[in-house]
């Protein structure tokens, strides 16, 4: 790759994260180092912002982190842009969901995320053991965290600023069904659906995706497109994929991912592959 870009946008899920949701000592030295040279490295990624730091290795540092699929960007721990989805949307969506008796958590901001008492049972039912085979198990485990320690059981929505719904089942039908649901209603109501795995799928505010976000980003820092690299592997990563000017596609990812990147990592997200391509591709600048 002889391009040489001033910003690096790196997914976390599939990507910098391993299928245990760890973020390698590996990974933080490669982003310490394009650091210290004068490189700017963002992570965008479809989780929320809180739930990064759990998952990075001490004084694991960045140069702004784009969170919930486009819909916040934070710089410093500092929010430097967002967009909120409607309280009205919000409780449409819930009474949607529960006739559907789909898992769902609320991600307000600056707070835990929601998930009604009412619809506790059954939520918790969608994460019974066993793992079902097609479920990944990075996604799996953070469900299982986010019923023991993460959600909030409220008895009502609380807070009127929201960044994303995250929604999942445990089998493909009972999600595929949801998402049928969620493109008829976007007739009536125009929202961003994005989906990371076959058994979830999130709601944003319309127009809004991880492409918005490194946009805003880049403009927050004052960079330019054609000075741009993103890493990811998955649905959600696309819309950011197809914008930057050099593309790269995790080793795991699909192939319909891998089809629009310019180009493959040779080792997987359980393999450093974010740090053995970026070792490979800027040795001469932090040897």
């Amino acid at each position: 790759m002889e391009f040489k870009p001033r910003a690096i946008f790196l997914d976390m899920d599939g990507t910098i994260l391993n299928h245990q949701n760890e973020v390698s000592i590996h990974i933080k030295k490669m982003i310490d180092e394009l650091r210290k040279k004068g490189y700017f490295v963002f992570i965008a990624t479809g989780r929320a912002f809180d739930e990064i730091e759990p998952m990075v290795p001490p004084g694991f540092q960045v140069d702004g982190v784009v969170t919930s699929n486009g819909m916040a960007g934070y710089v410093d721990g500092e929010i430097v842009f967002k967009h909120t989805l409607p309280l009205d949307l919000v409780e449409t969506i819930i009474k949607k969901a529960r006739e559907h008796k789909v898992y769902y958590e609320l991600f307000p901001y600056g707070t835990s995320r929601i998930t009604l008492k009412q619809d506790q049972a059954y939520v918790k039912a969608e994460i019974r053991d066993p793992k079902p085979e097609s479920v990944g198990l990075n996604e799996w485990l953070s469900r299982k965290q986010a019923i023991k320690e993460e959600i909030a059981w409220k008895d009502h929505i609380e807070g009127n600023e929201f960044s994303k719904f995250y929604f999942f089942a445990r089998t493909k039908e009972h999600i595929n069904s949801w998402k049928k649901d969620l493109e008829q209603f976007k007739k009536e109501v125009d929202f961003t659906i994005s989906i990371s795995s076959e058994h979830n799928v999130e709601v944003m505010v319309a127009n809004v995706n991880k492409a918005t976000g490194v946009q805003q980003m880049l403009n927050h820092f004052g960079l330019s497109l054609n000075e741009t690299l993103a890493i990811g592997d998955s649905d959600n990563d696309l819309p950011m994929l197809r914008l930057v000017h050099y593309a790269v596609a995790m080793k795991n990812a699909p192939d319909r991912i891998k089809e629009i990147a310019d180009d493959v990592t040779d080792f997987t997200c359980d393999e450093d592959g974010v740090y053995h391509y970026l070792k490979s591709k800027f040795a001469e600048v932090i040897l």
